[in-house]
């Protein structure tokens, strides 16, 4: 297995482990993943990147994160260098931008946070991170059929075929991905492109004024022809993507113990290879 194989699977494997709220804490606390995905981001395959940005997008979802990641050293920069890089493709600069964003305000958040709650303001959550970007715009789906972590890689591969699509997590508990999108992206281009799984049909989830929800089902017409993304490189194939592997799935809820074990790996790794 090559070296740039190796760093492809193990950033992989962090971006999957990340995407479980139970192992964002640990994995900022380990001493080698953070500054591991930081490495990750200045690797000349643009997979490797895109992987690592979506890794870091996962962890920056915990506010307690937020500080340590903004001052682990070379964090910002090397987000930075994605963003100004010519070859970047448009969704991975985007991505780095909003992540750029939101770690920038870290701190900031915090006071402006304690300030409205001591004046008995409560801030309005957020759905997810950077929705305040005027370039993207976030779609909640419900997805009927989305079980297991085989329907989820059906699910991710469908996805990201589609131009627009700048990263999405899963709340397989409910069987909901939130979705971010650029704003000229319709929504209904997703619900084409899971619908065409056939295993699996997408639904809009509406937040209304009175904080209730309403599911849309998508039109039938709305099946015109998809643009597809080929910015962003595909993952890794089926046969090698360890995502795929069901014995080995790290995101499902309680799965913190087999992660933690799987971080030491990484970071093993990381130390091995500070070079590629």
């Amino acid at each position: 297995m090559s070296a740039e194989l190796d760093a492809l699977t193990v950033v992989n494997q962090l971006r999957d482990l990340a995407a479980d709220p139970l192992n964002r804490r640990a994995i900022v606390e380990d001493q080698g993943c953070l500054p591991g995905l930081i490495l990750f981001l200045d690797h000349p395959n643009p997979q490797v990147v895109y992987s690592a940005l979506l890794a870091v997008r996962y962890l920056a979802e915990c506010r307690a994160n937020r500080e340590k990641m903004k001052g682990e050293l070379g964090m910002m920069l090397s987000l930075q260098n994605v963003m100004q890089k010519s070859t970047s493709p448009g969704e991975t600069k985007l991505l780095a931008s909003e992540i750029y964003e939101i770690l920038q305000l870290a701190g900031i958040e915090e006071a402006e946070q304690a300030e409205a709650a001591a004046a008995s303001c409560q801030r309005k959550a957020q759905f997810f991170l950077g929705s305040n970007n005027k370039r993207a715009k976030t779609v909640v789906l419900h997805i009927d059929g989305l079980d297991d972590s085989t329907r989820r890689s059906l699910c991710e591969d469908a996805l990201l075929k589609i131009r627009g699509v700048i990263s999405f997590t899963f709340q397989m508990a409910v069987k909901r991905c939130v979705v971010r999108i650029r704003s000229d992206l319709k929504a209904e281009a997703l619900g084409t492109a899971i619908n065409s799984t056939k295993v699996m049909t997408a639904q809009q989830v509406l937040k209304m004024a009175n904080g209730g929800e309403r599911i849309l089902p998508f039109h039938e017409d709305s099946e015109g022809q998809v643009e597809e993304n080929t910015d962003i490189p595909d993952y890794l194939p089926e046969e090698e993507s360890p995502s795929q592997e069901q014995d080995k799935a790290v995101t499902r809820v309680g799965s913190i113990t087999d992660g933690m074990g799987w971080l030491n790996t990484a970071a093993n790794f990381l130390t091995r290879s500070f070079y590629w």
